[in-house]
């Protein structure tokens, strides 16, 4: 019986290799047969930081292409800068006419959707959300699209981007009291367990470190219902593409473009080594969606 030959790899070219606390660009490739080239590509922070100390690796997974300047853009979970075929899986496609930052912007909200819609609930009338990150802001835009007119937002950060956006009141951790509702968009599920109340819901969307555990007793007592927040938990086939087409829309019909200016900067992808040496220091950007630009890289 012959062997079952593993499937064919859908993108080539990584440009960003990490590992040992640093990262370092890798030479572009020739886009294969069917694909096309990588353009743009969006920093996700805590997944790159956790990479960033581990073994060598590929970095990044979320790149945009796309045909031609009329076709609307691919955004494939495949490495940074790499070329691709825009049906591998995963990818979705944003509607023609949007510009890279918002495309971010609507994938971060994505990320929101797909987990709320996990939530056993619609009252968004006592809602907390820990974190200031692309993550939390992704998280704020679709709890403003669902109709929640007050969110308090959790960081340490005074002047944090993510205040400008609809309904955020910014307030320190010993300040925000507890929500029924509560959203973990920072990995951190002990911290965000301390702010939920009794008898309410707790959200995990930001991905914890390994071996962060919340005690069972503790949720018992406190008669939280915890709800996995990932984008890849099981959902419906189309929910991946709806939830993406939704951010897009809602996002092109009701933000200022201003915004998306003011919370999204765009970096030449060949500075990229020295983007990743700043995420965890002083001077990183104060924007927290992150593109690199791979076009002339």
């Amino acid at each position: 019986m012959s062997e079952e030959k593993p499937a064919a790899r859908r993108y080539t070219g990584a440009r960003i290799r990490v590992g040992q606390g640093r990262a370092r660009l890798v030479a572009a490739a020739v886009p294969g047969p069917g694909m096309v080239a990588g353009q743009f590509s969006v920093l996700s922070p805590g997944t790159e930081r956790r990479h960033l100390a581990g073994a060598d690796r590929e970095a990044g997974y979320m790149t945009l292409g796309r045909a031609d300047e009329a076709a609307g853009w691919v955004l494939a979970p495949v490495p940074h800068g790499a070329a691709f075929e825009p049906a591998c899986p995963g990818a979705v496609t944003a509607p023609p006419g949007m510009d890279p930052g918002m495309v971010a912007l609507a994938r971060f909200q994505q990320m929101a959707c797909l987990g709320l819609d996990r939530v056993p609930t619609d009252n968004l009338s006592d809602v907390v959300v820990v974190g200031s990150g692309p993550v939390a802001l992704g998280c704020v835009l679709e709890l403003s699209r669902r109709g929640a007119t007050s969110i308090r937002v959790v960081t340490a950060h005074r002047h944090a981007a993510i205040r400008r956006a609809p309904g955020v009141i910014c307030v320190p951790s010993e300040g925000a009291g507890r929500g029924r509702l509560v959203i973990d968009a920072a990995g951190v599920p002990a911290s965000a367990a301390t702010l939920t109340a009794p008898g309410g819901i707790l959200g995990l969307l930001g991905t914890p470190a390994d071996g962060d555990a919340l005690g069972a007793l503790q949720v018992h007592r406190a008669g939280w219902s915890v709800v996995g927040m990932h984008e890849l938990a099981p959902a419906a086939e189309d929910a991946y593409q709806a939830a993406f087409t939704t951010a897009c829309r809602w996002l092109t019909g009701h933000l200022d473009p201003a915004l998306a200016t003011f919370w999204c900067r765009t970096v030449p992808g060949d500075k990229a080594p020295e983007l990743f040496a700043l995420l965890d220091a002083p001077g990183r950007p104060a924007e927290p969606v992150l593109l690199l630009d791979w076009r002339t890289a």
